[in-house]
């Protein structure tokens, strides 16, 4: 392997992965890979460049590189991605937190809870944030994958919140107990058209039972809103987030399951994003 400066890596591999996954992302990705390499942070690499890449870390970020030429996500090359100001551990088992879902933090911290329930958590990004957020609160975290709610735990034990969380393997509601003033779930809503056409790094490397349920993608809102509000203290909240054009149809199973104030939400992009509603108090 040949000696090179971090400028020139960067130049080359720039110039590499840009054909693949397009020119910004890649620019990031390229800066993220020397990062983890070098230890270096974004300003050093922006104002620096000249020095001598080191073999150990020249021949790390050649490996990163070449997973990411495969279309792996880069969360999953770092083994970790950063969500609402955290970073938390990610594998193959687990979805790729997401900033669009930083909009379903946001709604639940917007009221008081002291008892939550996060369906289908996978790694544990919402259970944990809003447990962090919140001091006083409590909570449990469902998954059907008994690898994800192992990520879960590292991720709650992680950011100090493993002692007021608990890790159920459940399939939605089946063996849950107990009522909850706040009820969130991410769950897989992409339908079965819709799954063909995403990215290779979506349909190639992260899990397909945490994207899509098939068929018109809305079977785990049917399961979530069919059951909910044995679950629901009085007062209490349900927040889901959704897909694009969902909204009108989650809305309406919330109201068939009896819930008021029902609303649906947009992102920070202006999309439709959750749909929120609470048992009558």
């Amino acid at each position: 392997m040949s000696t090179q400066t971090i400028g020139a890596w960067q130049r080359a591999a720039l110039a590499r992965l840009a054909p693949v996954i397009g020119p910004d992302e890649a620019a990031r990705d390229v800066r993220l890979i020397l990062m983890r390499a070098t230890g270096l942070s974004a300003a050093h690499l922006g104002v620096g460049g000249g020095e001598v890449l080191a073999p150990t870390a020249q021949a790390q970020a050649e490996a990163m590189l070449a997973a990411r030429l495969t279309h792996q996500p880069l969360a999953q090359i770092l083994g970790e991605w950063a969500f609402y100001g955290r970073s938390f551990h990610v594998s193959q088992d687990t979805l790729v937190p997401r900033p669009d879902t930083e909009t379903l933090i946001d709604l639940a911290l917007a009221q008081p809870f002291s008892r939550l329930v996060d369906l289908g958590t996978g790694s544990g990004a919402i259970a944990v944030t809003l447990l962090a957020e919140r001091a006083e609160a409590h909570g449990l975290a469902s998954d059907i994958s008994q690898a994800a709610l192992d990520m879960a735990a590292r991720n709650a034990q992680r950011h100090g919140v493993a002692g007021r969380l608990d890790l159920q393997c459940a399939d939605w509601w089946a063996g849950i107990a107990g009522r909850f003033d706040l009820i969130v779930s991410n769950p897989p809503y992409v339908s079965a058209a819709d799954y063909a056409g995403l990215a290779p790094e979506i349909t190639q490397w992260e899990p397909r039972g945490a994207l899509t349920p098939g068929g018109d993608g809305l079977s785990a809102y049917r399961q979530i809103l069919g059951g909910v509000t044995p679950f629901l203290a009085l007062g209490g909240r349900c927040l889901v987030e959704i897909g694009a054009g969902q909204g009108r149809d989650v809305a309406g199973l919330f109201t068939a399951a009896g819930l008021v104030d029902v609303a649906v939400h947009p992102d920070i992009n202006g999309k439709d994003r959750v749909v929120s509603g609470r048992l009558a108090a």
